[in-house]
Parts: C-alpha cells; structure tokens; sequence
C-alpha cells in the first residue's frame, strides 16, 4: 500500500511538488490540482507523479450535493463533480471521491429522508449522470460511507454498486465514517474484515483517521488522530496489505505538520510491528 497525506513546504511547480512529498516520504499524494483550467500543468504534474513512482490517491469533490433539494445546487453538484472526474482521469488519480450527497441543505448533513427509496433512486440517478457526463477511461468515481446516510454498510454499498452499473464506479474506504454505534466501536476489527470481504475488488483509496468513544451520555464519538483512538490499525492495515499495492492510504482531518507527522509515524508503526511495507 502507499501512505500519503498533505504536504506543508511551499511549491508552485511539479518539482517542488514532489519534493515536499519526498520530505514527508509519502509514496501516495492528493491531487495537486481541484480545477482542470490549464490542461499542460495538469499533464506535467502528471509525469511528475509518474516518473518520481508518487501515485495520486484522489481529486476530492467535497461539499459539492448532487442530490440537494434546491435544483440550482443539485445542478451545480453534479457538473463539479463531472469536472472533478474529468480531472482524476487526466491527472491519473485513482479517484475521484464524494459522499452520496444529502436531502439537507447542507452537502453532507444528516435527513430524515436519508433512507428513503426516492433518495436511493436519486443517488442511483446523480452518480449515473456524473460518470456518463465525465466519460473516465483509467479513474473511478467513488463514493464515502458515512454514519446517517447510505452507504452506511458493505451491504447497502453493493446494493449501490449494482443498482448504479457503472464500470467506473468503485469504493473509497474510510472505516472511521462508519463506526457510529457503541456494537461497531468495540468491534471495528470485524466491521473492518467484513467491508474488505465483501468490497475489496471496489477500493480505490483509503482515509487514515481514528475514532474515540467517551464515557458521556448519550452516545458520543469523536474523530482523533490515528493512534488516539480505538481504530483496530493492525487490522486495517493487514486487509488493506492484500489489495493491490498500489492502493492509498491518505492520512486527513487534522491539524498542522506536526499532527500528520505523529499519526504517519503511528501508522508506519503498526505496519513494521506487522511486516507490512508502505
């Protein structure tokens, strides 16, 4: 597998570019580039990636709603993320990656309507339109289980995959977005083994993160860097060590060098404590 995460020395070009990777040792990067608007420096950050053996995990499309209740902002979703598609398949990221989007006002907010068969059918519909708009030839449109909406699960995240029926739709893993009850917290390991079982041959990319639970009613959970937390990393890693090696691990959601460095150091742990190479 390949560890990455964000990069904090200055650049303006591929070179600088890949030299704060290297600095940071990542073998796996984001993309560099969110908008397709000069179609040379997207090709050269490309042969960068390529000739330096850096592979770029994902162009994010975040905060964009393909499914939002207001047609305007539904419209606009999905041509982002039909641009942001476009862009992972010219840059060579493996990915492009969103949530399923929200029938809230905000992209990614919790509904009442979140598992209804009109939602299903709608989600069903946008990502539908987002591949055949884009039309990638080498990149996958993925999308994130979360906590309250679907996916939420292997099951229902292959439910999705058959019902979509896109080549170019695939799975983007991030386990800690699916611990959401006190049963799966204390039994991470075997919802992690499950979700590799059954959606394995679909990961394109992984999130790195951790995930405490606080002795404080009701239920309350928190995101934490990795190692803070209950995440079982050995676990993780070890289902992950399996797919193609070429697959990211990309450490996000915190704060400043200094955290990305500890939670990589973690992660690096747990993998020679393993025999597992990043």
């Amino acid at each position: 597998m390949r560890l990455g995460g964000p990069v904090f020395k200055s650049h303006n070009d591929p070179e600088g570019w890949i030299a704060a990777l290297k600095y940071h040792g990542y073998t796996a990067a984001f993309s560099p580039i969110r908008e397709a608007e000069d179609s040379d420096l997207v090709d050269a950050y490309a042969k960068a990636a390529e000739e330096n053996d850096i592979v770029i995990a994902e162009v994010p499309a975040f905060g964009n709603n393909p499914i939002s209740p207001d047609d305007a902002t539904r419209k606009q979703g999905i041509e982002t993320c039909q641009q942001r598609l476009a862009l992972a398949d010219q840059i060579g990221a493996r990915c492009c990656v969103n949530v399923a989007g929200s029938r809230a006002e905000r992209w990614a907010a919790p509904h009442e309507d979140s598992y209804t068969e009109d939602t299903f059918d709608l989600i069903v519909q946008s990502i539908r339109e987002i591949i055949d708009g884009a039309n990638p030839k080498r990149s996958f449109y993925t999308i994130e289980m979360m906590p309250w909406m679907i996916p939420d699960s292997a099951d229902s995240n292959l439910e999705l995959l058959k019902a979509i029926d896109r080549p170019q739709l695939a799975v983007h893993f991030d386990p800690v977005n699916i611990v959401n009850s006190p049963r799966r917290y204390f039994n991470n390991g075997a919802l992690i083994k499950e979700c590799f079982d059954k959606l394995g041959p679909y990961i394109k990319s992984c999130h790195a993160k951790d995930i405490l639970m606080h002795d404080k009613l009701t239920v309350h959970l928190d995101e934490v860097r990795p190692g803070l937390g209950n995440l079982d990393y050995k676990t993780f890693l070890q289902e992950l060590n399996k797919l193609d090696p070429n697959t990211p691990l990309m450490v996000e959601h915190l704060k400043g060098e200094e955290e990305y460095t500890r939670a990589a150091d973690h992660i690096r742990s747990v993998a020679t404590q393993n025999g597992i190479t990043l």
